[in-house]
């Protein structure tokens, strides 16, 4: 015997108990609703803390609609920035490549500038490498990390240098922004190779890069940084000018 009206007697039983539990339940919550019974509970505390957790959802919602509309945007404008500053580091006649695209990963943990990873951007025309740059941070400013981002050709001598964000103080430490004095251009055609150890220092520690008038410390930590990022390249050079698609 077929065993198939049984089964389609279940399932219609089942989807007549569920309609009539989901009309019962549709009552009960309008008959909640009714403004005479929601003048009963609008005393109770339990009424008090249902209206709050229902704004608390409401606002959840339209914050997490808000992240999605503007998270893209958002997205966009960092590359713009990041895009522009790699452009201040690397002359134009270095490359006809996507700089933002074309990089390469560089362990760096134990290089002091910052990240345990470095992505290096690569600089190249007709696929040919002649330039790369990366982000790096001098951690100790005077009034907090100092972010940057350097250009060098294949030598390591430094195409560019500029500051991407800073805490310090107006007038003072913030000289190290190219918008307002010349000092970041000092570090163009520099390198380990023609700057001493000793020589990369402020002029206060007997090294060659001016320091600031009442403001010595974020100077100093800058060249501390850059310095670290030299030699960050210095002991990855191989690694970095032979990306891993490249060999």
């Amino acid at each position: 015997m077929s065993t198939e009206p049984v089964k389609l007697s279940a399932w219609a039983s089942g989807a007549k108990d569920f309609k009539a539990m989901a009309a019962e339940r549709y009552t009960q919550l309008k008959c909640w609703l009714e403004p005479g019974h929601l003048e009963t509970l609008r005393p109770q505390l339990k009424y008090q803390a249902f209206v709050l957790a229902g704004f608390a959802l409401t606002a959840s919602i339209l914050l997490g609609f808000a992240d999605l509309a503007t998270r893209q945007a958002i997205q966009l404008r960092l590359e713009e920035d990041l895009k522009a500053s790699l452009e201040e580091v690397i002359p134009a006649d270095l490359y006809d490549n996507n700089l933002l695209t074309d990089t390469n990963i560089v362990d760096s943990a134990d290089a002091g500038i910052g990240n345990a990873k470095t992505t290096v951007y690569l600089a190249k025309t007709q696929g040919e490498l002649n330039a790369v740059s990366f982000k790096f941070v001098a951690p100790d400013g005077y009034a907090g990390p100092i972010y940057l981002v350097m250009g060098l050709d294949k030598n390591g001598e430094i195409l560019g240098v500029r500051v991407i964000s800073h805490s310090e103080t107006p007038g003072l430490g913030d000289k190290i922004e190219i918008k307002k004095s010349s000092w970041i251009l000092s570090f163009n055609g520099k390198s380990l190779a023609n700057v001493s150890s000793e020589e990369f220092n402020v002029k206060k520690d007997g090294g060659v890069f001016d320091q600031f008038a009442g403001a010595t410390i974020t100077p100093r930590k800058v060249v501390q940084a850059i310095k670290r990022g030299l030699e960050f390249f210095k002991t990855h050079r191989d690694e970095i000018l032979n990306p891993p698609d490249n060999k």
